[in-house]
């Protein structure tokens, strides 16, 4: 009588063995069709008494984004900088993250968006609609903040009252600017100016981030003891900007002005542990910082305001 010695190398020839035998002779039973990459339409949290959910209004991809960021850094800081983050130098994701804020008694919607259908088709897969918006507030005027004001002429947020900067508003409405005339002005009479230190609504407080645009604001959540600040552009970049604060930055119109808010806004922040939502930060674009060397360091929130 004969013996077969199993040893580990004849049991993986075995099993490597298998799939070509089922190939040969079995009909493939998991066969699909690529579906391609796909991100969610929104995000939310509970922070102390309020819900806030974050909006994928938008999002695209942006060639040679060393046009945009790190203008004045070398080719070779940005690409060492890129590469220690395992992110391409030829291209960049976007991702435009307008936010809403219920407070309980009030609806609150920080930004618009690049368009009306972009920005309620977002607001609809979470469960809201366009006219149970109570208050608008843009935090500056960039086509891709107040693209969603107007839909074919008409407000898209048809019951809801406006808000912005004062220094905002005045700085633009002195420029030519077709974007501004036609999205914001016509809404002008029904807005409210807040300065720094403003209120928007019980718990939430306008503050004065100016460099990005000569008025733009953040704005401070509390609600039960619980912090988060809607920062919107003050940093554009998870880590061109947040690792790199004194990189110039295309879009900021007052580039010196815009570094030092950043600085003083993410020291504040690492310094608070305090919780914040990037409009350009990659979707669900809500993180914390750190210190890193000479700047900061993007930590993505995980399950810190998930948990009953």
């Amino acid at each position: 009588m004969s013996t077969t010695k199993l040893t580990r190398r004849t049991v993986l020839a075995s099993a490597a063995a298998m799939p070509l035998a089922a190939a040969a002779g079995s009909p493939v039973l998991a066969a699909a069709e690529m579906m391609g990459a796909t991100l969610p339409k929104f995000k939310r949290i509970k922070l102390g008494g309020f819900e806030v959910t974050t909006l994928l209004a938008g999002t695209r991809t942006v060639p040679d984004p060393q046009t945009i960021f790190g203008m004045n850094a070398s080719e070779e800081e940005f690409a060492e900088a890129s590469a220690a983050n395992m992110i391409p130098t030829d291209k960049a994701q976007f991702f435009f993250t307008p936010t809403v804020v219920n407070t309980g008694s009030e609806l609150i919607l920080f930004d618009t968006g690049l368009s009306g259908p972009g920005t309620t088709a977002a607001l609809e897969a979470a469960g809201y609609s366009a006219d149970q918006i109570d208050k608008v507030v843009i935090t500056h005027m960039h086509g891709d903040h107040i693209g969603g004001l107007m839909t074919e002429g008409s407000p898209t947020f048809g019951n809801a009252a406006y808000m912005t900067g004062a220094v905002e508003f005045d700085a633009w409405s002195g420029m030519d600017n077709e974007g501004f005339n036609t999205k914001v002005r016509p809404l002008a009479e029904q807005m409210t100016m807040l300065d720094d230190g403003g209120s928007v609504a019980s718990g939430i407080t306008a503050m004065a981030a100016f460099g990005h645009t000569p008025g733009h604001m953040a704005y401070m959540l509390e609600s039960d003891g619980s912090q988060l600040v809607i920062a919107a552009d003050f940093a554009n970049h998870y880590v061109w900007s947040l690792g790199y604060p004194d990189w110039e930055v295309r879009f900021d119109m007052d580039k010196s002005a815009a570094a030092a808010t950043r600085r003083r806004l993410l020291d504040m922040m690492a310094a608070d542990k305090l919780p914040f939502i990037g409009y350009h930060m990659p979707f669900p674009a809500i993180g914390f910082v750190r210190p890193r060397d000479s700047g900061f360091e993007y930590e993505a929130a995980s399950y810190q305001f998930v948990m009953d």
